[in-house]
């Protein structure tokens, strides 16, 4: 029989090295001494000797993320860790089951009342691996491990989150997760178990309980806005007063120089009057002219004002009642003046 080829043969020996540390004792007639690989153990080979079957009864091959339990006549023998692994059905051996070692994750839903009477679930993932070295632990002692995880969780959680009002709950839902934490590690650990990860992934208070919520914040919101628009018309208010007050201020100067300066222009022009024309008083230039800028007041009072008609008293009588309003007028605004400077 011819043997197989050097490409066949090499890719043997590589699979064969790639079964960790225990190849050295497995398939030992697996080497470059037999020059004829059909005759290693498990091979099979056609007529023109190329490999056509491999079959390696007895010898188990596990993954890299997987552990191996093997039992010899239904008793717990040994751990089959990853790799290519041999045991002898003729012994009673064989292959009970395998573990994965990855990361699980395990998703619970909790529902349960707050200190302050308010229904709440809670969702918490928790990650979880089998530990390699108790996998025999792991495989025998619990039926449905992630019952058992389930249950513990929610004795915990049921334990601490009714001495939690709804806003403390929200707060310190790690100090939660870290009970459930230390709680499972703690009892899964004598099973083989090792939690890896608690995640309190979300927690949900009643729909009805939401939405007060949702009002009572909007409530407070809507208070501190009302709170700061009425400072600021507060602020507009008293702006708006301290500007009227500063403009009738302002104007009631304005009007007093104006006065001043009526008054100070009267008093050259009398002067000047009782020395161009002689014989004549103080007082009767001044009737004189109160008697003039009254007929000019008049005149004005006509061309800019819309009425068309003014009932005033008139003759001589009246025009000297006028002339004496007029100037106590003047005086009046003399004196105010004074008084302010």
């Amino acid at each position: 029989m011819v043997s197989a080829s050097i490409e066949e043969t090499n890719a043997l020996l590589n699979w064969k090295a790639s079964f960790a540390n225990q190849t050295e004792s497995l398939l030992p007639s697996w080497n470059l001494l037999s020059h004829n690989t059909c005759t290693w153990f498990g091979i099979s080979c056609n007529s023109a000797g190329s490999v056509t079957k491999i079959n390696i009864t007895g010898f188990g091959l596990n993954d890299q993320a997987s552990i191996g339990v093997i039992e010899r006549w239904g008793r717990f023998d040994r751990l089959a860790q990853p790799g290519l692994n041999c045991f002898n059905p003729f012994l009673g051996e064989c292959l009970a089951g395998v573990l994965s070692t990855r990361i699980s994750s395990l998703d619970v839903k909790i529902e349960t009342k707050t200190k302050d009477n308010v229904f709440v679930q809670l969702l918490c993932s928790i990650q979880y691996r089998v530990v390699r070295q108790n996998a025999d632990d792991a495989f025998y002692e619990l039926q449905n491990p992630k019952e058992q995880i389930q249950a513990y969780v929610f004795d915990v959680v049921r334990a601490h989150v009714p001495r939690m009002t709804l806003d403390e709950l929200f707060e310190q839902k790690g100090e939660v997760a870290k009970a459930v934490s230390e709680e499972l590690e703690k009892v899964m650990g004598a099973y083989g178990y090792m939690i890896e990860h608690i995640l309190m992934v979300d927690i949900i208070p009643d729909t009805s309980v939401r939405k007060a919520m949702n009002e009572i914040n909007a409530a407070q919101r809507l208070q501190l806005a009302s709170v700061y628009k009425g400072e600021a018309e507060k602020i507009l208010l008293v702006k708006k007063a301290e500007a009227e007050a500063e403009a009738k201020y302002l104007g009631g100067v304005g009007v007093a120089r104006q006065r001043q300066a009526i008054t100070d222009g009267l008093r050259e022009n009398i002067l000047n009057f009782s020395h161009k024309v002689e014989g004549t008083t103080a007082k009767e230039v001044m009737d004189l002219i109160m008697v003039t800028q009254y007929f000019d007041t008049i005149k004005d009072l006509g061309n800019s004002s819309k009425n068309t008609t003014v009932f005033i008293p008139h003759g001589p009588g009246h025009v000297r009642d006028i002339t004496d309003q007029l100037r106590n007028g003047l005086m009046e605004a003399s004196s105010a003046q004074i008084n302010a400077d």
